[in-house]
């Protein structure tokens, strides 16, 4: 029999504070309420006409050919769509690689380079076709989301049940739409508890970067997670992009006057600010990590290239003070039969001491212009 966890198909019926799972499609709406169906790409891509007939059947609506297509396209970027039945939005997810991801067809995963904690960021693409009382939710194959999502919906329904207040803001949905923005926030979350790790793992490379006795040698590795950071902060533009479409479209839909109908746009309105403000850190933290190894680097530069200046200035008072000392030998080395000192006995330690005398000299006032400093 097939687990829940590894069903291609998954179908959630909330009504008021109660929710039911199953694993075949339904046949009918239930009387309040309404109907989640979610469902692998490729349980999508194999069974597209039983869902287009469902979703027929439910809605008196099926999906257009091309949100068929964009929902079966693994590889396209977050955006929004609508029609006057329904709504359509793909959302690239920055969620943690579940350890079965690695069993997804290679064509379908999206590879990632850089440190292990980037390579784990899965930002694979999720639909969402949101009709007025039933939602389509296209996954990958693990779904992480999926299951996530499910798990603490079911666990709300039976831990709250009975309270009036689990319906709306904290607890059961109460629209199609309504889901679909916790699902969104709960896929952006996920790379919100990835920054610890992936702060930790940066910052000790700008550690490496800076030390003076570490030689760092990992930049091929440095190159690809900024490259990576360069394309989670693309992918977080498209969700930006795509989520303003969306808050834009909900402030074109019709409202009736009544006190329900006000408070559930003004939470959808909310809840959409919400996911945007998510972003918008989730887009600050990107960019900030991508400037932390930028200016990593060229501190790197610069304190090399500071090493540099001070072991060529070390150098040269060295040699400035070898210099009148081969002077001193060059002139007693001179081809002459009369130079002073140099047919005397004492004539050697005269000379030597006086070369001491200079080095010894030279030495002192180089070290207090700090010349010689300790590199």
């Amino acid at each position: 029999m097939t687990s829940p966890a590894t069903a291609a198909l998954r179908v959630f019926t909330v009504s008021d504070l109660h929710v039911q799972a199953a694993l075949q499609l339904p046949q009918a709406l239930p009387a309040t309420g309404f109907v989640w169906l979610a469902c692998t790409r490729e349980f999508f891509d194999a069974e597209r006409q039983s869902l287009q007939a469902c979703l027929q059947a439910l809605t008196g609506r099926s999906l257009l050919d091309l949100h068929v297509s964009d929902l079966l396209n693994p590889q396209l970027p977050s955006r929004f769509d609508f029609t006057s039945h329904y709504d359509m939005l793909v959302f690239r997810r920055l969620a943690a690689r579940a350890d079965e991801a690695q069993t997804e067809p290679q064509a379908n995963r999206q590879r990632q380079s850089g440190p292990p904690v980037l390579r784990r960021i899965d930002t694979s693409p999720v639909g969402f076709a949101v009709f007025d009382r039933v939602l389509l939710t296209v996954h990958p194959q693990d779904c992480a989301v999926r299951e996530a999502y499910a798990a603490r919906l079911l666990a709300t329904s039976s831990g709250e049940a009975g309270d009036t207040r689990s319906t709306g803001a904290r607890g059961i949905p109460g629209n199609p739409a309504d889901m679909m923005l916790r699902i969104v926030s709960h896929m952006v979350d996920g790379y919100l508890d990835l920054r610890r790790e992936l702060t930790r793992q940066l910052d000790h490379w700008q550690t490496e970067l800076l030390s003076p006795r570490t030689r760092f040698n990992n930049w091929a590795t440095l190159l690809q997670a900024r490259l990576a950071l360069h394309q989670l902060d693309e992918i977080c533009e498209d969700q930006r992009v795509a989520m303003q479409d969306w808050s834009a479209s909900l402030n074109s839909w019709p409202v009736a006057p009544t006190p329900e109908d006000v408070r559930e746009h003004e939470l959808l309105s909310v809840r959409s600010r919400d996911v945007l403000e998510h972003i918008d850190r989730v887009v600050h933290h990107v960019q900030r990590l991508e400037h932390s190894i930028e200016t990593a680097v060229q501190m790197h530069f610069n304190a090399q290239s500071h090493r540099t200046n001070d072991i060529m200035r070390t150098l040269t008072a060295i040699t400035a003070i070898f210099l009148p000392l081969n002077l001193i030998a060059a002139v007693f080395g001179m081809n002459f039969d009369f130079i002073p000192l140099l047919h005397q006995v004492a004539g050697f330690w005269w000379t030597i001491s006086g070369m001491l005398l200079i080095a010894c000299t030279l030495g002192v006032v180089f070290w207090r212009k700090r010349f010689l400093a300790q590199l």
